[in-house]
């Protein structure tokens, strides 16, 4: 084998294994990079609690035996004493005629928009295509930017200048005096129908009336006079339990129900423990996330004897009634309080001796102040804490908001170290 060539070998074998070297020594600095950081955040802890217990409202069944119903109010809707709640027909063709009333009374409407818009000036045919075009337009835009409020008279503008073209162009004369003329006529002829109409309905239908005022569900699940705002006085959490446990049979005559008492209750089981911190008269946050998202502030109706360690307890509000109309049997969070503060890992917290100065006797003495140390642009600075509480992996600390040493959400502490200390250059 010729020298040269050994040489090349030997030099490359040595270059492989300087490269293999520092490869190894880059990933093992990776692993063992000695300063790790975290950045800090705003975190808020709720102390809260659990609770599965019943929605209770001062309920009025509505029933009605045969024939075909249709509800009237939407669910939620207040409904006035004496106001009809649903239409009742003898027979399906019944509904049928309903179903056509409501279609002509709809373009009823919108050919006496048509009607008074075309008072206003009409134009030629070519003009009311453009403004056909470009009322779509404005609608599309309208409903692509999610700008609604003006939904419904857009499209009532459309509707008008169609039906203005259309009778613009089966006009034979003046363009505008045809397109009234045609409008007039076609509204003069669904009135005729609507009459028409009506008076077969009449004689066929039949209307279910609210006896009083209240809000109006479709909702109606057998529990209506079982749970009753008077038997909470009393209410034990075996009674909650037992009715928890047996569902009530529904009634197949009933066709809704109002509610007629605008305050409304929540009605639970607790630990005797947990309830101790409950106070009658005293509020509490209710945080429903389930069926229903919200957070509503009850106060804290009544609060039984501990029964074998569970108390009953009622919460009461006239908030949100309408938006709970569905809900009956519901977990919910319980707030009793909320601590905010900037979120650290506990790894990132150290105890720093420091010397202090007594400012009346001016004698010093070494104490211990808790705190992290921040990456201020290359350098280390240490900034003393105060701990609200800790957590899993993590402690909250009082966010400071003015103070150079001052801890702010944001800010990048240094979790893992090496001989660290406050002003150190960090590479």
């Amino acid at each position: 084998m010729k020298q040269g060539t050994l040489n090349s070998k030997i030099v490359m074998l040595l270059l492989l294994a300087a490269a293999v070297v520092y490869l190894a020594v880059s990933a093992w600095q990776s692993f063992r990079d000695p300063f790790t950081t975290a950045a800090t955040y705003s975190y808020t802890v709720d102390d809260s609690m659990e609770a599965t217990g019943f929605l209770v409202r001062e309920e009025q069944v509505l029933t009605q035996t045969g024939g075909t119903v249709e509800l009237l109010p939407q669910e939620g809707e207040k409904v006035a004493k004496g106001g009809t709640v649903a239409l009742l027909y003898q027979d399906a063709s019944g509904l049928e005629r309903r179903q056509q009333l409501q279609q002509l009374e709809l373009e009823k409407e919108q050919l006496e928009y048509a009607l008074e818009r075309s008072d206003l000036g009409g134009g030629d045919s070519a003009q009311l295509s453009q403004q056909v075009l470009d009322a779509i337009i404005s609608l599309r835009a309208s409903a692509a930017s999610g700008d609604l409020t003006g939904l419904e008279s857009q499209a009532m503008n459309l509707k008008s200048l169609v039906y203005k073209r259309e009778y613009a162009y089966t006009g034979t004369g003046d363009t505008a005096q045809d397109s009234a003329a045609g409008i007039q006529a076609a509204l003069d002829e669904v009135n005729n129908q609507i009459s028409a109409l009506s008076a077969q309905a009449s004689q066929s239908t039949s209307r279910l009336t609210a006896s009083q005022s209240g809000i109006f569900s479709g909702y109606v699940d057998g529990y209506e006079s079982l749970l009753t705002p008077e038997m909470l006085e009393s209410v034990t959490p075996a009674q909650l339990e037992q009715l928890a446990q047996n569902r009530p049979a529904e009634n197949p005559d009933a066709v809704g129900k109002l509610i007629t008492n605008s305050t409304w209750y929540f009605a639970c089981s607790l630990p005797a423990e947990s309830a101790e911190r409950l106070v009658e008269g005293r509020t509490v946050t209710v945080r429903f996330s389930r069926d229903w998202s919200g957070e509503i502030t009850m106060t804290v109706y009544r609060v039984g004897e501990a029964e074998n360690g569970q108390t009953a307890v009622v919460l009461s509000t006239d908030k949100y009634l309408s938006d709970t109309t569905l809900l009956r049997r519901q977990t919910v969070e319980l707030v009793f309080g909320s601590v905010t503060g900037v979120r650290i890992p506990k790894e990132a917290l150290r105890v720093e001796e420091q010397t202090v100065t007594d400012e009346e006797t001016g004698e010093q003495s070494q104490v211990n102040v808790p705190g992290v140390y921040a990456l201020v642009g290359e350098q280390a600075e240490f900034k003393p804490v105060t701990i609200l509480l800790q957590g899993d992996g993590y402690a909250l600390a009082e966010a400071a908001a003015t103070g150079r040493k001052a801890l702010r959400s944001g800010d990048l502490v240094i979790v893992a170290a090496e001989d660290l200390y406050d002003g150190k250059v960090i590479s």
